[in-house]
């Protein structure tokens, strides 16, 4: 009975990724939005995992997921995946950005904040970008931008940080308001200007860092 949540987690994240190359090959989903598919999908499952898994399980599954994807890139298996017209890194800083923040932080709720922006503030803001961003579109080294991803993307994650400062039991004091605006505001600009999909790394570990020490010192 002890490798029933293990398993759990196994078959919940192979799920989505057979489901997302099912859709590919049926061309009913390509480029970005396959992609971010399994980029919301995971990421979101994921970050609920320190209520059913042990940080050391969350560590394995992540070097796993790693190596899963590595193999997937040399074998061409999961095309949703790894089909996007533009140079990133992202779905291999993606395992890493999990590993390292349940290396970093011993608090579940913590780690569900960080992999949260992993997963709906930067998934849903690619996909509300490209649909709804044509207009206002902006560059950074050489990677498109756009306005409203970008406010989705600090919408989002002024909701997740309040939620979080909410639901950890700590008392909203003076002195928390500011973190419910700057730490928002300092994960979007990291989002922006990590590129390459880095900031799979750098928004989660940023987001870990703080509110560990400011919710739990």
């Amino acid at each position: 009975m002890q490798y029933v949540p293990l398993l759990l987690a196994l078959t919940g994240v192979f799920t989505i990724l057979a489901t997302s190359e099912l859709l590919w090959r049926l061309k009913l989903m390509r480029g970005e939005s396959a992609r971010k598919f399994v980029h919301i999908g995971v990421g979101t499952f994921v970050a609920f995992w320190p209520y059913f898994l042990t940080w050391r399980e969350i560590e394995f599954m992540s070097l796993a997921f790693l190596a899963v994807i590595i193999i997937s890139m040399q074998q061409h298996i999961f095309h949703a995946v790894h089909n996007v017209n533009r140079r990133t890194w992202g779905e291999l800083f993606f395992p890493i950005g999990i590993g390292v923040t349940a290396f970093l932080t011993p608090e579940p709720i913590v780690f569900t904040a960080a992999i949260l922006h992993l997963s709906l503030a930067d998934g849903l803001a690619a996909v509300v970008g490209s649909k709804y961003g044509v207009i206002h579109k902006y560059s950074i080294r050489n990677y498109t931008k756009t306005l409203v991803g970008t406010l989705m993307f600090f919408m989002l994650s002024l909701t997740i940080v309040t939620g979080t400062v909410l639901l950890s039991g700590t008392v909203l004091s003076w002195p928390l308001v500011p973190l419910l605006i700057w730490l928002p505001l300092a994960a979007t600009a990291i989002e922006n200007l990590a590129v390459a999909g880095t900031d799979n790394l750098f928004v989660p570990l940023l987001v870990t860092v703080v509110l560990q020490q400011a919710l739990f010192g």
